[in-house]
């Protein structure tokens, strides 16, 4: 099982296909993957799913539909015992209510927060060009930069100085040890330009994801100390990366600088909107 802790791929191998080509996850495969060696203790976090689930709103059942399903015994008979047949958001909702002091729960944090991220953008944004796609993140990434330097301070990060050494574990993290200054250099930026108004809508995703998870686990783990929110910062901003790495996906630092920045879209954008006013 340690071999595997590494790699998101143990998601991927357990997700199954229905007639109409929808992914889904069995319960019990995923309760052997997070490591919970007993049904009713998963069944405790499952609970706890479906409460967040309800509370945001969604209909229980389209997330989690309970099945039976025939087991072999040792004497060569079979038995039928629950299961559950659940959907990604089902199964985000579920390593989110884990214990966090799991590796596996941890990795599926991660892995679950993206795909459900990605689904979700996928079906806001088929319509949109690249440009909106982009204003819509980064305006979504200013929002939540503002909730995680809320949660970054009350684990302990006060000063700007300290903040901004915060920000670069995170960075570190993602973009596999540059800090801020030395994605500015790569992208070739000028001093005053904000290397996060110089990214395309991919490299933008990834860190909403890291911001997003970060304040989560920094507020969930209930983190203290500016040294352990720091950490925290680079462990999430690596695991994104490693997600994308084992995903197929193309590294933050080699994807393409966009032509135009944000303030140039923004610009752009205002001026459209006040001619069709006009």
């Amino acid at each position: 099982m340690a071999e595997t802790l590494n790699n998101n791929k143990l998601f991927e191998d357990i997700k199954h296909y229905n007639e109409f080509d929808m992914e889904f996850w069995y319960a019990r495969e995923l309760q052997e993957v997070l490591e919970y060696s007993k049904w009713d203790n998963f069944q405790k976090v499952i609970n706890k799913a479906k409460e967040s689930c309800e509370n945001s709103k969604n209909n229980i059942l389209d997330h989690f539909a309970e099945v039976g399903k025939m087991v072999e015994l040792g004497s060569g008979a079979e038995r039928e015992i629950k299961d559950i047949i659940l959907s990604r958001y089902a199964c985000y909702l579920i390593v989110q209510n884990g214990d966090p002091k799991k590796e596996a729960v941890a990795l599926g944090q991660t892995y679950f927060a993206i795909q459900t991220r990605k689904q979700e953008l996928a079906e806001q944004f088929t319509e949109l060009t690249e440009d909106k796609k982009r204003l819509a993140i980064r305006n979504e990434l200013r929002e939540h930069n503002k909730n995680l330097a809320e949660a970054a301070k009350d684990a302990g990060v006060e000063t700007h100085q300290e903040y901004a050494v915060f920000q670069n574990y995170g960075y570190m993290g993602l973009y596999g040890g540059m800090k801020a200054n030395d994605i500015h250099k790569v992208k070739g930026l000028k001093p005053n330009d904000k290397i996060l108004d110089h990214m395309g809508s991919t490299e933008l995703a990834a860190n909403l994801f890291r911001a997003t998870q970060t304040e989560e686990k920094l507020r969930r783990e209930k983190i203290q100390g500016k040294e352990n929110a720091n950490k925290t910062h680079f462990e999430v901003g690596k695991k994104v990366r490693q997600t994308i790495e084992e995903l197929g996906g193309t590294m933050p630092e080699n994807l393409p600088n966009p032509e135009k920045s944000i303030k140039q879209i923004e610009k752009e954008q205002n001026k459209l909107n006040l001619e069709n006013k006009n």
